[in-house]
């Protein structure tokens, strides 16, 4: 935590006005504020509002590669943090920081934390979140992995392909749904099975902005429907509207035809297979160049 002159000054005189806020930056960009003084504040283009219960424990942080973390605890309100939010998955891994701040002048602070919501649990009409530092990121697998399939995530920065371009997607109003199925009325111009493995993302209603990953893609009484791995954990209703992503089985044969993007394939596509590094030579005197 790095110390402005005036905050310094401040922590040595004795007598202090120090409070706590924190600010979390869901994934659909939506930031909230909040502080555990008696009053509102505002710095940076975030208003911190002292009337929301959250509270924190104390911050663990170390040296070396240990994960920073602590808790935060609050009330659940449909003015701050609603209940049907955390059921919906919209906090997960939503990027939190926190600050201490003199509330009789803002511009006096320092940032104490940054990283992410880990865990919720709700309870009694409250929640608790685990909030995980940066160094937690460090966890994760890095590099690339030698196998045939493609190592890649279809258009992201490794693959390179602009899924926003004609053919890709398509946005279309939900006739029906069935739990974990999806029925459209028509999706012209894709093939079926086009959005096998791609996304559908809700662009309205109560679902907005929520994702789900497609399993099937099939024909279905002359429309179509799409079938989803998991059910989204918000309501989608008839006439929301919904966007469709092609997906992809990380073949090289796929990237190819299907995307014209085989210079960008991330995987190893002629790689030997167990088969081969297990295999032993041929036990007959001559092989003819033909067998092991």
């Amino acid at each position: 935590m790095k110390l402005t002159q005036e905050l310094q000054a401040h922590l040595a005189s004795g007598v202090t006005s120090l409070c706590r806020c924190w600010s979390v930056t869901r994934a659909d960009g939506t930031v909230l504020g909040f502080t555990d003084h008696d009053g509102d504040l505002s710095f940076d283009g975030v208003r911190y509002r002292a009337d929301t219960g959250l509270t924190a424990l104390a911050l663990q942080q170390g040296t070396g590669l240990s994960v920073d973390n602590t808790e935060a605890m609050g009330a659940l309100s449909d003015a701050s943090i609603s209940e049907a939010d955390i059921e919906a998955g919209r906090y997960d891994g939503a990027e939190v920081l926190c600050w201490l701040v003199n509330w009789a002048d803002v511009s006096q602070r320092a940032l104490q934390f940054r990283g992410s919501m880990g865990e919720l649990r709700r309870a009694g009409g409250g929640f608790e979140a685990e909030l995980m530092g940066l160094t937690d990121q460090m966890n994760r697998p890095q590099g690339r992995v030698f196998q045939k399939p493609c190592g890649a995530v279809l258009g992201d920065a490794a693959c390179g392909k602009d899924l926003t371009a004609a053919g890709y997607r398509a946005e279309v109003a939900v006739a029906q749904i069935e739990t974990t199925r999806l029925v459209f009325d028509t999706v012209p111009g894709f093939d079926a099975g086009w959005f096998e493995r791609g996304v559908l993302e809700v662009l309205d209603g109560d679902a907005a902005g929520l994702k789900g990953v497609i399993k099937r893609d099939e024909p279905l009484n002359g429309g179509r429907a799409i079938t989803l791995w998991s059910e989204l954990r918000a309501r989608v209703r008839p006439g929301d509207l919904v966007r469709l992503t092609a997906g992809c089985d990380k073949r090289a044969e796929t990237c190819r035809f299907k995307f014209d993007n085989l210079i960008n394939f991330q995987g190893f596509p002629d790689i030997r297979g167990n088969d081969w590094t297990t295999a032993v030579p041929t036990s007959s005197n001559s092989a003819g160049g033909s067998r092991r």
